[in-house]
């Protein structure tokens, strides 16, 4: 049995039982098990974060900033045998997927989270000198990082964008890995240990467990010592994980649930139809379809042109190769959001049936129904099919496609494809105008499956997309700010403050002084 990571030390779990990875591809059982912990596993880690904490509070920022960026280059120096489990355990491939793509994501975000704690800019510090009341963003607490199945390093709760975000605000992290790929997780943990003894932080700054029971998860994130938690997975487990947290009255943030919707305007499908055509199916089978951005709604105005583009799209849905699930659950579900939009009436032009790839698949599958359909069924119809599968709208005007907009529940991305010479503009206005309430990026003439690890980039949106509108999951310092409380100091004395709130200040940092942003020099 594989042991925990608790306080520094890798230990024996207090296990109500155990589980072992599979391989999706094969379908077959990996050697290794894993403990399922018990209430006496959470409980021992929350104590020891809760200790951790209060010594992180005093950690110069420099030192935790050290931390990421040796971790991100511990990360690359055994990223030939992560990589290779990462794939025996989730059928991603090697490359260009885990190698060239992931992999130097989740190490660059790990950097560029060591550099916003390094400048501290992300705190906003605050300074008000006529009343002398000073404020900033600064470290809530142990918090509980819980990743996906779908993105074993950039997203996993020890390594991925929520894990580096609480870290560089300073705050201890519990990560529970996911059970689809556990051994990464394990890898990727020896690794984190080292760096933190190297880095000389408090030994509980990290800690990871490989599953608990939901019972224990709930206790879990009510306890007053847990600050905070980052969840990145189904709408089912999300909203139970937000219901926990609201009960408790702790911050919550979640990603969960998005068909990403990708309206194509009639000049634009006129104009450059085929690149459309084939950049969508590049994004709808990228990775079997199993990315939060991938289009699950497509909006096109009925027209010879538009039975043309889906007749198209269908051929290279068919012709696709048939890419491996995550997991038989992810067939299992992908295959029951299928059944119940057929149930409501859509027609299923192509696929629509379990197999044809390695291991656990399911057919490419295109689905159609009518603008009328979808606004008399709209809740049911956007059920997430996540996978290989997307649901082709087929409007009766322009108009009809800003109807549909207006009763789209929240999501992450929302996409625009229109004339290149402005002939669709005045059917993009109306459209965009709705559409932009909708979700939290919106594009023009791009597919929504890339996500840039960027400053100005949002990844995030309305409920149910995630469990708040305001905050980022992707890109820093703005991430950062999710994992904190807003600090304010009325009266004060000067030596009793935080560095970065004395006056004057010598960090060089932007903030606000008397109702100006000034920027003071070193």
């Amino acid at each position: 049995m594989q042991k925990i990571l608790f306080n520094g030390n890798w230990v024996d779990a207090q296990a109500n039982g155990s589980f072992q990875a599979e391989n999706p591809a094969t379908t077959e059982l990996l050697p290794e098990h894993y403990p399922i912990s018990s209430w006496g596993d959470i409980d021992r880690a929350l104590a020891a974060a809760d200790t951790a904490f209060e010594h992180l509070l005093e950690m110069p920022r420099e030192r935790i900033a050290a931390f990421l960026e040796d971790y991100a280059e511990r990360i690359e120096a055994r990223s030939a045998e992560i990589c290779q489990l990462a794939n025996q355990e989730t059928a991603l491939p090697v490359e260009p997927r885990l190698a060239s793509v992931e992999l130097p994501r989740t190490t660059n975000q790990l950097r560029q989270a060591a550099a916003a704690c390094r400048d501290q800019g992300w705190s906003l510090p605050t300074i008000d000198r006529q009343i002398n009341v000073r404020s900033y963003h600064s470290a809530i607490g142990p918090i509980a990082v819980l990743g996906p199945n779908n993105f074993p390093l950039a997203y996993n709760g020890i390594c991925g964008g929520d894990f580096a975000s609480a870290i560089a605000a300073g705050n201890p992290v519990i990560a529970k890995a996911h059970p689809l790929h556990p051994g990464t997780s394990r890898l990727l943990a020896e690794e984190v240990l080292a760096a933190l003894r190297h880095a000389d932080l408090p030994a509980a700054t990290v800690q990871m467990l490989y599953a608990i029971d939901y019972s224990d998860g709930e206790r879990m994130i009510r306890d007053h010592r847990l600050a905070g938690v980052g969840f990145t997975g189904s709408r089912q487990a999300g909203l139970k994980i937000k219901a926990a947290a609201d009960w408790a009255g702790k911050p919550v943030y979640l990603e969960m649930s998005s068909i990403n919707p990708v309206f194509i305007l009639p000049a634009a499908l006129q104009e450059r139809g085929d690149d459309i055509c084939e950049e969508l199916k590049t994004s709808c089978l990228m990775a079997a379809g199993q990315f939060c951005t991938s289009p699950g709604l497509i909006g096109i105005v009925e027209s010879d042109l538009a039975e043309r583009f889906v007749s198209q799209l269908k051929e290279k849905f068919n012709a696709a190769p048939v890419g491996t699930l995550l997991a038989k659950s992810g067939q299992l579900g992908l295959a029951a959001a299928i059944d119940k939009l057929q149930s409501l009436g859509a027609e299923v032009v192509c696929g629509g049936t379990s197999g044809g790839g390695n291991g656990y698949s399911y057919a490419n599958t295109l689905m159609q129904v009518s603008g009328d359909q979808f606004l008399d069924q709209p809740d049911d119809l956007q059920t997430e099919a996540f996978g290989n599968a997307t649901l082709v709208v087929r409007l009766d005007s322009a108009e009809q496609g800003v109807d549909v907009a207006r009763l789209l529940e929240g999501n992450l991305t929302g996409s625009i494809y229109s004339s290149n010479v402005g002939a669709d503009d005045a059917a993009y206005a109306p459209l965009a105008k709705v559409l932009r309430q909708k979700v939290g990026r919106l594009l023009n003439d791009k597919m929504p499956t890339g996500v840039a690890v960027a400053a100005a980039m949002n990844h995030g949106g309305p409920f149910p997309a995630t469990g708040h509108p305001g905050f980022t999951a992707v890109g820093f310092p703005g991430s950062l700010r999710r994992f904190s409380m807003l600090q304010c100091f009325d009266n004060v004395r000067e030596e009793r403050l935080p560095e970065i709130l004395r006056d004057p200040n010598p960090t060089g940092i932007v903030r606000m002084i008397d109702n100006q942003w000034t920027t003071e020099s070193v």
